[in-house]
This record gives structure tokens, C-alpha cells and sequence, in this order.
């Protein structure tokens, strides 16, 4: 049976990581490297970097700072944000970075992520989606309606059909962040993360909402999930990722106790 990973999750602005609550009163929790290290030493089985600020502000990823992560971890991490084309996401590989994450320049320009898979190969392309409920059944008849831009922009894309047609382009895997759930702390958008799941055939991340270890054991056996991306309830210091992890092994949930 394929262990289950948890994926810590460091939104970073100005060089520092940050929190807020559907993307909005976000707060500064700390130093990306400092935090790097204690998850990777701390049993987590990857690690996701988001530069927020990057797509909205038109600008290139901080690839100094993705050189100093990939100094200092030994574990599988992704990047995203301020990818705007292939040359960018060779030089994150390069960097040390092992996945790339795209979003907004996914939806924008679709073919992108079949250009990627043929360049940098499918296991190393992500693609994350921000959804959010809508009552516009005709346009979104999943119920949930991509947004990009860091939820600033509707798209009127429906996020179960656009799971599935990033898949059918060449995604490695799918990150579901609800905008509705970010920052919560009130468990995850298990109704669309479970749609998209059992819809297609690549890896489903669970993300944004996550705030005790049941909200994880949840998305694992009620959303079946692959994964789970993990941030406020580690980066305060409430639950460790070996609490985490234990919590999944006393629900009958197999995880990699270490690397």
C-alpha cells in the first residue's frame, strides 16, 4: 500500500513566511530556510514553497532563495509562483527544486503544461488550482469555480473539468487549495478534493484548511486524497509532523515514518 505524504506548505512574501485567511491578513511566522530545515529534519515527506506575490507582481521567482532551500534540505520540494516559462522552470530544477508548481499560467495558457511535461517530464509538473463554492451550476457544474491571481480573478472555468483536462496535458499531480477553507483551520474542502480524486488517475494534494490532525486523517479517508499540504498547524508550533504522522498511523493510515 502507497504511504500517504504530508507536505508542509511555506507561502512566502519578502523573503520571510507567511499566513493569512483566504489569502487576505496575512502575518509573517518566519525565516523559509530556518523552517526548512526543522521540517525536513522533523519527518515531513516533502516540502512546498509558494512565492505569492510573484504572479500578481508580474516578476521572476526568487531563485537565490530556492538555491539556499536546496542547500539545506533533503527531502523532495516543489516551487511555484513567478514561473512564466520553461527556462524559468529549468533554472528551479537546477536550483534543487524537484517539482514545479503552476497555477495562474496554467489556466491562462493551458497548452503550457503539455510543453512542460515534454521538456522537464510529468512527474516533475504540479499543477495547483484555487476553487471556490459558486452557485453558477450552468457555468461550474461541479459547484466550484477556478479563480487565479492569488483569488483576485474568476475565471468561470469549472475546477472538476479543468482537473481533468490538466491531467489529459501532461500533470504529474493536482493541488487542491480551496479559498473557502484557506487559513481556517476548519478542515479541508473534502467535497471537490474527493471529486477530483476519484476523477482522475494522477495524485490529489489536499490543501488549505487543515487545522488538527483529523482534518488530515479526513482528507485521506473521506476525500482519498494522496496527499495532504500541512501550514498554520505546523508553523505555530501547535502539532509537529510526528504528531501528525502518529495520529495517521493510530487511524490505520500508512505514512513514512522518516526518510
Amino acid at each position: 500500500m502507497l504511504t500517504k505524504r504530508i507536505i508542509p506548505c511555506l507561502d512566502i512574501r519578502n523573503r520571510k513566511v507567511t499566513k493569512g485567511v483566504r489569502f487576505q491578513n496575512n502575518v509573517d511566522l518566519g525565516d523559509p530556510v530556518e523552517l526548512t530545515v526543522a521540517y525536513s529534519e522533523g519527518g515531513a515527506d516533502e516540502l512546498v514553497f509558494y512565492d505569492i506575490t510573484a504572479s500578481a507582481e508580474e516578476r521572476p521567482i526568487d531563485i537565490d532563495m530556492v538555491r539556499e532551500i536546496g542547500k539545506v534540505i533533503h527531502i523532495p520540494f516543489a516551487v511555484g509562483g513567478g514561473l512564466h516559462s520553461i527556462r524559468d522552470m529549468y533554472a528551479v530544477l537546477d536550483a534543487g527544486a524537484e517539482k514545479v508548481s503552476v497555477n495562474s499560467l496554467a489556466v491562462k495558457n493551458p497548452p503550457i503544461i503539455a510543453e512542460m511535461a515534454r521538456a522537464l517530464g510529468r512527474q516533475n509538473i504540479v499543477v495547483g488550482m484555487d476553487p471556490v463554492r459558486t452557485e453558477d451550476l450552468r457555468t461550474c457544474p461541479s459547484g466550484y469555480e477556478i479563480t487565479v491571481r492569488g483569488f483576485r480573478e474568476r475565471t468561470g472555468m469549472d475546477a472538476l473539468e479543468w482537473a481533468k483536462r490538466a491531467e489529459e496535458l501532461g500533470a504529474g499531480e493536482i493541488v487542491v487549495n480551496s479559498v473557502d477553507a484557506d487559513g481556517t483551520r476548519a478542515g479541508y474542502e473534502l467535497e471537490l478534493t474527493r471529486l477530483i480524486a476519484t476523477n482522475t488517475s494522477i495524485p490529489t494534494v489536499a490543501s488549505g484548511g487543515a487545522g488538527a490532525c483529523q482534518h488530515i486523517v479526513d482528507a485521506f479517508t473521506r476525500a482519498h486524497a494522496d496527499a495532504a499540504i500541512v501550514a498554520s498547524m505546523v508553523h505555530t508550533g501547535e502539532f509537529t509532523i510526528a504528531q501528525i504522522k502518529d495520529a495517521l498511523l493510530q487511524a490505520g493510515i500508512p505514512v513514512r515514518r522518516r526518510w
